[in-house]
């Protein structure tokens, strides 16, 4: 494995775990109230895109990053779109 490659996992590790702790704090809480959706479903279609283009360069630091975050947000969106649904109820 390059230099390059290495410096891309750990910058890809890096920014996939700070999902971690936002993601695990709404699954427990259940608390939404101050994430915005808007934000999230346009950093998803960001990462989707990424992950693409990681595929198409056969990037795996890109790809397996991506791949992991695009899991992560989309546990948060739809918590948001579950949990705000629930307390308007």
């Amino acid at each position: 494995m390059n230099t390059f490659t290495l410096l891309g996992l750990v910058a890809a590790t890096c920014t996939t775990i700070s999902f971690i702790p936002q993601a695990v704090k709404v699954i427990r809480t259940k608390d939404t109230r101050s994430l915005s959706l808007p934000m999230y479903a346009l950093f998803t279609i960001g990462i989707t895109l990424w992950l693409v283009y990681g595929l198409l360069i056969k990037d795996i630091p890109i790809v397996a990053a991506n791949t992991v975050t695009i899991a992560l947000t989309i546990i948060i969106i739809v918590s948001i779109l579950r949990y705000r649904r629930i307390s308007r109820d």
